[in-house]
């Protein structure tokens, strides 16, 4: 049995991740890619990347589809092919939890069907640049009336959104933009829509690299499924168990030596809201002060996190200031010396950098 306690289980995650070291890779050969960068807000990807990377952030290898819970995440172009057959999903009873909704109770009963169907919609609505509100109109009316709803304000009857981005990158759709003009397109050779769930051994595979030591209940948590199902499906032969604090969880076996020496390094980062760090369910371990924990999970408007030696010590938000400067704003959980305000200060530029502007200012809370 391997013992860590939090402290290094953390150090193993913000190493795996990418946040101990900033190299200099491109984007798409950054590992964290593996796992899918979520763009929680405009910028907020790019934001995610200089973090680990001093390179452009741009790279026409990623594209930005509807992947784990349906949330936009850049992914890599090359990896769709595996990543829409991962993400199918493994039994009628996994598609209902993926698509829980009071919107829809009887859709939800549909299972595997919903999927199919909504999947088969895109693909025959969607064959060039279309705003979004115009495929949904064209999506909704070729599924089951108990996937859509009666919407108040618009007057309309829509299909339930969840139910729709869950089967988005089946359908073969990447999002384009987002916002009040967003567009929605075809993926270029998208993959087929899978007849059936493969490789959902390599996607808890890979969430554990990058998140664990864990369990199903976290995996479950993170796709938006439930922990039975992902107890059905638990490769127990690939991993090793791994108890933290007295918790029990479990690691890829071929992570356990990086777990064993893992160690917080110096330095500051700014995350994103719904940074790959931020997506581990067991929050606890991340932020184990629960009044912190309300700062950095909001249940609206995420504000960033401000990561220091390896350990969220705050929360950060930004505001744009035409095409001249980011304005940032921290609210630290202690104080701060002047060295470290001035590290932060420092590692500001990256957030400049990601958004595109000369300058970043900070102001302390």
């Amino acid at each position: 049995m391997v013992n860590v306690d939090r402290a290094q289980a953390m150090a193993y995650r913000v190493a795996a991740l990418g946040l101990a070291e900033r190299g200099s890779a491109r984007p798409a050969d950054l590992p964290v890619l593996d796992l899918g960068v979520q763009e929680y807000t405009p910028g907020s990807a790019e934001v995610a990347l200089s973090a680990r990377t001093s390179a452009d952030t741009a790279d026409n290898r990623l594209i930005t589809v509807w992947a784990a819970r349906g949330a936009p995440h850049r992914h890599r172009r090359a990896d769709l092919t595996a990543l829409v057959k991962q993400l199918w999903p493994i039994s009628d009873a996994d598609a209902s939890a993926r698509i829980k909704s009071g919107q829809i109770p009887e859709g939800m009963k549909l299972g595997i069907e919903a999927f199919r169907v909504t999947a088969e919609a895109f693909r025959a609505v969607v064959h060039e640049s279309m705003p979004r509100g115009e495929v949904s109109t064209q999506v909704s009316k070729r599924v089951p009336r108990s996937l859509t709803y009666d919407c108040r304000s618009c007057g309309a009857r829509h299909i339930a959104g969840n139910v729709w981005q869950h089967a988005g990158l089946s359908g073969g759709v990447e999002v384009q933009s987002r916002g009040r003009d967003a567009m929605l397109g075809p993926i270029p050779d998208a993959p087929p829509r899978p007849a059936a769930n493969v490789g959902i051994t390599e996607l808890i595979l890979t969430y554990l690299r990058f998140l664990g030591p864990a369990g199903p209940l976290e995996v479950g948590k993170y796709l938006g499924s439930s922990t039975a199902e992902m107890k059905s499906v638990w490769p127990a032969d690939q991993l090793t168990e791994v108890t933290v604090e007295g918790r029990r969880a479990w690691l890829p076996a071929g992570a356990v030596k990086a777990l064993r020496s893992a160690s917080p390094q110096a330095g500051a980062r700014f995350v994103p809201p719904m940074d790959p760090l931020l997506q581990a369910r067991d929050r606890d371990l991340l932020v184990p002060d629960r009044a912190q924990q309300k700062e950095v999970w909001r249940t609206l408007g995420n504000p960033g996190a401000l990561l220091l030696d390896g350990e969220i010590a705050g929360v950060w938000r930004a505001k744009i200031s035409g095409r001249k400067r980011v304005a940032l704003t921290v609210t630290a959980f202690a104080s701060l010396s002047a060295p470290r305000r001035r590290q932060i200060e420092n590692e500001a530029a990256e957030v400049a950098r990601a958004r595109e502007v000369p300058e970043a200012t900070v102001t302390f809370e």
